[in-house]
Formats: C-alpha cells, sequence, structure tokens
C-alpha cells in the first residue's frame, strides 16, 4: 500500500521531500552509450520529480567520451550535468571517492554507463528505500523476477560461479554480490568507500559485506540486466583472476 502511494505522489511533492540523488557515472569509452544512458536518466528523474545531479567522471577515455559528456553539458545545463574528469584509469573504487567529494544530493546512485542498468527502475530503489530507510539498497538478477539478458553461456557461469563462490565463502545475506546498480545515503557510502581496500570487480562485493558488518540495512530491487549495446565487455582473464584472488583475499581478512 505504501508503494502504491509513493507512486502516485506528484512531481512537485517528490521534489519538496528535500531529497537529492547524485547519480555517478564512472565512464570510460563509452561516447556511444553516454547520450542515452544520460537521456534516459533525465527522463525517468524527471517524469517521477526526484531532484537529481549526473556526475560523469571519465577515465582519460581515448574515444572521445569527454566530448560527449561536454556536449551533453550543454543540452541540459551544468546544475544536472556535472563533469569529473580524471587524466587516466585509477579504478572504480576511487572513482567513487572523487565522486562523492563533488555531489551535493544526500543519496548517491551508483551505476554502470553502458546501458546495462537500467533508468527506469531508479523509482523503485527510491520507494525501496523509504520503505524501510534502508541505508543502501542493491540490485538483484538473482531474486525475485530479476534476470541476466543477451550474455553467453560462459558470462552466465562466471557470473553465478562468482556469487556461489561469495555466498559460500562470506555469507553476505544478500542474493546478488557482484551487481553495480545501487541507492547508498551518502553518509554510508562514503563510509564504505574508506573501509574498501579492494580493487576491480571485488569492490562492489566488499561494499555489501563491509555494510553486513556495520550493521547497515540493505534492501534489494529486482532488474533486468542487459548485456552493452555498444562497445566491449571489460571483463577479461585478467579480471577473473584478480576477482578469485581478491575474493580469496577477502575471506581472510573479514
Amino acid at each position: 500500500m505504501h508503494v502504491a502511494m509513493a507512486s502516485r505522489k506528484s512531481p512537485q511533492t517528490n521534489r519538496d521531500s528535500g531529497d537529492k540523488y547524485s547519480v555517478l557515472l564512472p565512464t570510460y569509452n563509452e561516447r556511444e552509450n553516454l547520450p542515452l544512458i544520460v537521456w534516459l536518466l533525465v527522463k525517468y528523474f524527471g517524469e517521477s520529480g526526484y531532484d537529481y545531479e549526473i556526475i560523469v567522471i571519465d577515465d582519460g577515455s581515448p574515444d572521445g567520451t569527454l566530448e560527449v559528456a561536454e556536449q551533453l553539458q550543454k543540452i541540459y545545463g551544468k546544475d544536472r550535468i556535472l563533469l569529473r574528469p580524471r587524466a587516466k584509469k585509477l579504478g572504480l573504487g576511487t572513482a567513487y571517492i572523487h565522486g562523492v567529494k563533488h555531489a551535493t544530493g544526500n543519496f548517491i546512485f551508483i551505476m554502470d554507463a553502458d546501458l546495462s542498468h537500467h533508468p527506469k527502475f531508479i523509482p523503485e530503489f527510491i520507494q525501496k528505500q523509504r520503505e524501510a530507510n534502508y541505508d543502501l539498497v542493491s540490485s538483484t538478477r538473482y531474486a525475485g523476477n530479476g534476470g541476466v539478458y543477451g550474455w553467453d553461456l560462459r558470462r552466465k557461469l562466471i557470473s553465478r560461479g562468482a556469487n556461489f563462490l561469495t555466498q559460500v565463502l562470506l555469507r553476505p545475506n544478500a542474493s546478488d554480490l557482484t551487481g553495480s546498480f545501487r541507492l547508498y545515503k551518502k553518509k554510508v557510502l562514503e563510509n564504505l568507500v574508506e573501509r574498501c581496500v579492494s580493487k576491480g570487480y571485488v569492490f562492489q562485493m566488499e561494499m555489501i559485506v563491509r555494510a553486513r558488518q556495520l550493521n547497515y540495512t540493505v534492501g534489494e530491487v529486482p532488474i533486468s540486466f542487459v548485456d552493452r549495446v555498444y562497445g566491449e565487455s571489460k571483463l577479461g582473464g585478467n579480471e577473473i583472476l584478480s576477482f578469485v584472488k581478491g575474493l580469496l583475499t577477502l575471506f581472510a581478512t573479514t
């Protein structure tokens, strides 16, 4: 009943709630995807009436992603699109640290810029967070009506295997540890990022594990994950090996 009532709020009521949502978009070679993901974010935030800003953190993309972001800023305005580029790839964790420093929202969304995370789920994240004042809300591909589309058998096995190993070793009490579409209270994200030591794909998993250790409350929203439309996946053999090493390190130190 509460969710149904939340969905009927007028845009003005949502703006008057006092909450502001900062979306962190780390990018590397996403010039084809960035215009569409930004358009979708503007569309769904605009329709729901929540106050927002989109922070693009480009790590020196050689394909001209930053130039595209500059054009988007001219279209949508500097109050909506903030550009906080870095000279080179420095890792996902440091991208979030960098983005949070510039965020003016009291809530932070993190998501991929490659269209695998659809902004249509954003209102669901916000409603779920408000249901129980969750400290963070994480997407799940493995519960409810969540799912994965566009992956070959290899990718599915890797993802399922990684999630299974994590559940066995760390028992985090969450159904999807490696997803990177989440909503955090800003203070919670700041605290977790400071404590996390992992790099790459293990980083997202450690964030959930640390959250449980600190007794933060975690809600979940089922999503449909769709493989990237443009560009190449950044998941390769080296990343898989690094994930396994990072998982074992996390197991030994938590």
